[in-house]
């Protein structure tokens, strides 16, 4: 799940305050000033609240300020909390229209603040929790997810071998892997216990698997709430939380967007129950239409397959959390109502299948 967000909120408190994990302070600014063009201090370091992945801290000097993201300190499981990984993805996309926060400066070297970290820059905008956009007057809600549109399609457009990501993930061959891994997760997690939903996916998903194969970078979690837009205006300035970020299908990604026309907000954000027209926002298949127009197809086939799998892998994410929260080891705070949301998440799987059949 999403760590805490990196922007500077228009008329909010940016949510940075005490250190909670420390490092040498002085030692930070030595590498800034040898590794970041135009870095000068004094330097000032408060932690962003929530999460508990990635520590990501707000740098501020009289001149500027900047974000660090670093992996957390001591023994991590191999290929977890690799921020490097989110360096490298943020630097590829920095020249193409996809907007992200600018990097500054990648450090490998965990002598200096004790775990390899990155600087990127700090952007101004507004993060809109609610993905109605009930902050912004009804007239204008369009045009906001007219723009989360625009730029998920701007990814799924970037030529990967151009932007020198061609071994950024395993390239085809995407659903069957994850339907695989997240079955496999879901049937060996024996404390979490079965459902009958999650048991009809499991079977079926494998044998849907509509033909022909894409390859695009993706998101892995492209919601309202990891973008940061304009202060004033209709338009993402910033796309945050690439850690999930792959060589995947498209469709998957885009799907999993266009989720927040079913998902309930209590979940994860999105407007499940109520009707899109009557909020100002474009309905699901406006909002598919324009994907497709953007990205040069005539239209998804089997488009509830792709929603039953983005539900099913959601689903299997919060089965595992629940079993975290039966032995005791969940150290999230929203880990119970996580545990609670999943057989919701597993049954609105379960309905995007039997649409397909």
């Amino acid at each position: 799940m999403p760590d805490p967000k990196t922007a500077d909120v228009a008329a909010a408190n940016s949510g940075a305050g005490e250190v909670r994990v420390a490092f040498d302070q002085a030692a930070l600014a030595g590498w800034m000033e040898a590794n970041v063009a135009g870095f000068a201090g004094p330097l000032t370091v408060e932690q962003f609240n929530g999460g508990q992945s990635n520590p990501t801290y707000r740098l501020s000097t009289p001149g500027a300020n900047y974000v660090l993201r670093r992996k957390p300190p001591g023994p991590l499981l191999k290929g977890a909390h690799d921020v490097l990984r989110e360096a490298r993805v943020l630097t590829a996309l920095g020249p193409t229209p996809v907007p992200v926060p600018p990097v500054y400066g990648v450090c490998d070297d965990d002598a200096v603040i004790g775990s390899a970290f990155y600087i990127m820059g700090m952007v101004e905008g507004r993060i809109f929790w609610d993905a109605a956009f009930t902050e912004v007057p009804r007239e204008q809600r369009a045009a906001y997810y007219d723009a989360m549109n625009e730029t998920i399609a701007a990814l799924h457009s970037v030529d990967v071998d151009a932007v020198g990501l061609s071994d950024y993930g395993k390239p085809g061959n995407y659903f069957a892997r994850q339907i695989g891994r997240w079955s496999k997760q879901y049937l060996e997690d024996e404390l979490a216990g079965r459902n009958p939903d999650m048991d009809a996916l499991v079977e079926w998903l494998p044998t849907a698997i509509p033909e022909g194969d894409e390859v695009s970078v993706v998101h892995g979690d492209f919601r309202c709430d990891n973008m940061i837009f304009h202060p004033t205006e209709p338009r993402v300035v910033a796309v945050l939380d690439w850690e999930l970020s792959t060589l995947g299908h498209p469709l998957a990604d885009f799907a999993y967007h266009a989720m927040m026309y079913r998902m309930p907000p209590d979940i994860v954000a999105g407007i499940g129950g109520s009707d899109p027209v009557a909020l100002g926002l474009p309905t699901e298949a406006e909002f598919i239409a324009a994907y497709c127009r953007r990205t040069g197809r005539e239209g998804i086939d089997n488009w509830d397959f792709y929603l039953a799998f983005n539900f099913f892998r959601l689903a299997a994410i919060f089965h595992g959390i629940k079993g975290r929260v039966l032995r005791g080891t969940a150290t999230n705070a929203q880990a119970k109502e996580r545990a609670e949301a999943f057989p919701r998440l597993a049954a609105l799987a379960r309905e995007a299948m039997e649409k397909c059949r």
